[in-house]
């Protein structure tokens, strides 16, 4: 019988340092300044996003969630600043970003600039392949883990404090022996397997940040407000480095998909932002309400009720009206997921067919936002 061929070995892969790398943005000309604001191209949405402020205030007012879904477009459109002015004057409840929302973010921390060219390094096999993005954040999850915290909480803190501490290898192969059924117990395998496979040394891991004040994940970590990262495996370039540890990846999204179940648990009255995500937001934000429904109902109390929902992009939304209810499966705004799906859920859903740096800096002026 044939058998089936053996997988690629990606701890060959070369990688290279990031500086090296030619970026496409940086600090000194992505980032909207603190009081930008957009202009936008119609009166109906302008009025549309002072009645999301308004929404957003009343949801504060009874201790309802607000949660901002947002993709990784939102950090590379420079918008770090205005995001964390919210964060900082607790308009935001919760955040929730993909792999990529914290790639460029930690980037942009570490170095000052981020993002490349996909069609000029796939052809030469460079893309993705740059040291530090992958080894540090893979550090940090794996550090993290040995706390029980999930993904964004195990870059965050890595961020704000500026490294980590590793064990040594004697004392995780104790701990294992010790205590092999323990729920750490795969995160201590983990981290040991990665410290002997890369030869990595105990002890202090010093990883500086300079510009930790314009990321998103730092701040959030810094004012105890929760962001969660739902990643999926071999989506994001830290694939592509020989330290790529999918069972990391996923422990540390598990976490975070729990983390986020809780404040959608607090959204009764409350307000969701989805900014920039397609695919994610919707995609966890449907599963995250059924599990949360399904444990309300089975103590008794009734379902989540009464959340608004707007969602942001730029596409079209399928020249469909979504205030009259869903299209047939003939119409091809039936297949927009950004849309469809946050109709699905049981609130009232707005769809604003809008940059995000126009509706961001224009909301954070509609709530008196510094």
């Amino acid at each position: 019988m044939k058998d089936f061929p053996a997988p690629l070995d990606l701890t060959r892969v070369r990688v290279f340092p990031l500086a090296e790398r030619q970026s496409l943005n940086s600090i000194d000309r992505a980032f909207v300044a603190p009081d930008f604001v957009g202009e936008p191209p119609t009166p109906e949405l302008a009025a549309a996003i002072t009645a999301c402020g308004d929404h957003l205030r009343a949801a504060r007012a009874r201790g309802a969630s607000v949660m901002l879904i947002y993709g990784a477009h939102l950090v590379k459109n420079g918008l770090a600043r205005v995001v964390n002015a919210l964060i900082q004057q607790g308009w935001l409840t919760h955040l929730a970003t993909n792999g990529a929302g914290t790639i460029h973010d930690w980037e942009m921390a570490f170095l000052g600039r981020s993002e490349e060219s996909v069609r000029k390094n796939v052809a030469t096999g460079t893309f993705g392949t740059w040291d530090e993005t992958s080894r540090y954040i893979h550090l940090a999850l794996l550090a993290g883990a040995l706390r029980g915290e999930g993904f964004g909480r195990s870059l965050g803190r890595f961020m704000q404090e500026d490294g980590t501490t590793l064990p040594t290898t004697d004392e995780l192969a104790d701990a294992l022996r010790r205590a092999p059924g323990h729920p750490l117990a795969p995160a201590r395998a983990d981290l040991l397997q990665t410290m002997i496979r890369l030869q990595l040394p105990a002890g202090r891991l010093e990883v500086k940040h300079p510009h930790k004040d314009v990321s998103i994940v730092a701040q959030a970590f810094q004012h105890r407000v929760p962001l969660t990262v739902h990643p999926g495996i071999g989506y994001d370039i830290i694939s592509n480095h020989p330290i790529f540890n999918g069972a990391a990846l996923g422990r540390a999204g598990q976490w975070d998909f729990a983390q986020f179940a809780a404040a959608v648990e607090g959204l009764d009255g409350g307000v969701v932002l989805s900014v920039g995500s397609a695919i994610m937001g919707p995609q966890v934000f449907e599963k995250s309400l059924s599990c949360v429904n399904n444990l309300r109902l089975q103590a008794g109390r009734p379902i989540v009720k009464n959340l608004g929902i707007y969602v942001v992009d730029l596409q079209p939304g399928g020249a469909w009206d979504w205030s009259q209810g869903e299209p047939t499966k003939a119409n091809p705004a039936y297949y927009l997921r950004f849309c469809k799906s946050y109709a699905r859920m049981g609130g009232t859903m707005k769809y604003l067919e809008c940059d995000n740096v126009i509706f961001l800096t224009r909301l954070k002026q509609a709530l008196g936002v510094n």
